[in-house]
C-alpha cells in the first residue's frame, strides 16, 4: 500500500513541472512590471480637475508675464454688462408706484444725497514782536460726492489796526478720482488796495501718505497771474492730540509795484500747530508761525516800513459742523 502511495505522488509531480517549473536564470526580470488597476475613464476625469489641459511650461525670467498662461486664442469675448432688470418681483406684491419711490429713496441713501459743511480751519491770535495780529481761514461748501459749491475766505490784520488782506472764493469743484477734485471759479480781494478780481482753477487732495494739498492758479482783471501751493499733514500722536505742520508758497509772473508783490517767488510761509480735539468738530491750538518776503517783494516791503520776515507764536481754535 505504501508503495502505491509513493508512485502515485512521483507521477504527479513529474506531470507538473512542465506547466510551472522554469529556469529562474532564464527569465526577463526588465520586463516584469506591476499590475495596475483598471479606472473607467469617467471616474478619472471626475477626480482629475485638470484632465485634459496642458502643462505649462517652465517660466523665462526675462518674461514679465512669466506664469500667466497665454490665451487659447486671440478673439477674446469681451465682457457684456448686464442690462438694468425692469422687471421687479416685488411689484407682484406691491403697487409699482410705491416701489418706484421705495427705489428711488434707496439710490438717495446710497450715494446720491446733498451734503455741507462749514470749517474754520483756523480761527487764531497772533504775538510777535511789533503789533500783535490775528488771521483766519475757512471754507464752507455744499453738493454730493462729485460735485460741490465751495466758498473760502482767508485774510489777516494787525490788532487794533487795520485790515491787511482779505479774500473770498467762490469755487466748482469737481471729483476726478476718489482722492482728488478739480476746481475753478473767481476770486476776490478786499485787502490790500486796489482791489483785484481772479479767476482761478486748480486741484486739490490728498496726497500718498495722507499729506493733503492744493495748487491754485490766479489771473487777476489787470491781466497779473499768480501761483498758490499748500500743503499739510496731520500727526496723530494719540487720539485726540495732533501735530500739524503746514506750508505755503506763493509765485508771481511780474512785478505788481501796486499790491507789493515782485515777480518769482514772492513770499512763503510755515507753521507748526498742536491741537487737542475735544470732540472732532472743536479743537483749540497754539503753535509758531514763520512768514518770509523774497526778491522784490522784500524790498517793497521795506520801502513800506515792514520787515521782511516775521516769526509769532500763535493760539485759536479749529471747529466744523
Amino acid at each position: 500500500m505504501k508503495r502505491l502511495i509513493t508512485a502515485t505522488a512521483l507521477l504527479l509531480a513529474s506531470a507538473a513541472v512542465p506547466a510551472f517549473a522554469q529556469d529562474h536564470g532564464q527569465m526577463d526580470h526588465g520586463a516584469h512590471q506591476m499590475p495596475q488597476a483598471e479606472v473607467a475613464p469617467a471616474a478619472t476625469e471626475t477626480a482629475d480637475p485638470h484632465a485634459g489641459h496642458a502643462a505649462p511650461t517652465p517660466a523665462d525670467p526675462a518674461d514679465p508675464h512669466a506664469g500667466h498662461a497665454a490665451p487659447a486664442s486671440n478673439d477674446v469675448p469681451k465682457g457684456i454688462a448686464p442690462a438694468i432688470p425692469t422687471d421687479h418681483a416685488a411689484e407682484a406684491f406691491y403697487d409699482p408706484t410705491t416701489m418706484a419711490r421705495a427705489r428711488a429713496a434707496m439710490r438717495q441713501e446710497s450715494g446720491g444725497m446733498t451734503f455741507s459743511q462749514l470749517m474754520i480751519d483756523r480761527l487764531e491770535y497772533r504775538a510777535q514782536k511789533g503789533s500783535d495780529g490775528y488771521h483766519w481761514e475757512g471754507e464752507g461748501w455744499i453738493g454730493g460726492d462729485i460735485d460741490r459749491l465751495a466758498v473760502k475766505s482767508e485774510g489777516e490784520g494787525a490788532v487794533g489796526g487795520p485790515l491787511e488782506s482779505a479774500e473770498v472764493q467762490a469755487l466748482y469743484s469737481r471729483a476726478i478720482d476718489p482722492w482728488w477734485n478739480l476746481v475753478a471759479g473767481v476770486r476776490q480781494d478786499f485787502r490790500p488796495q486796489p482791489r483785484r478780481t481772479y479767476a482761478t482753477i486748480g486741484i486739490e487732495g490728498l496726497a500718498p501718505y495722507w499729506f493733503e494739498v492744493e495748487a491754485q492758479a490766479f489771473l487777476s482783471n489787470k491781466g497779473d497771474a499768480h501761483l498758490r501751493l499748500e500743503g499739510s499733514y496731520d500727526q496723530r500722536i494719540t487720539q485726540r492730540l495732533v501735530l500739524q505742520p503746514a506750508a505755503e508758497v506763493n509765485v508771481a509772473a511780474q512785478d505788481v509795484p501796486d499790491l507789493g508783490i515782485g515777480s518769482g517767488l514772492s513770499n512763503v510761509e510755515l507753521g507748526l500747530r498742536l491741537r487737542y480735539e475735544f470732540a472732532r468738530e472743536f479743537a483749540p491750538y497754539i503753535g509758531v508761525n514763520w512768514e518770509r518776503r523774497f526778491g522784490d517783494t522784500a524790498r517793497y516791503a521795506r520801502a513800506a516800513g515792514e520787515g521782511a520776515s516775521a516769526t509769532s507764536l500763535v493760539m485759536g481754535i479749529r471747529f466744523w459742523f
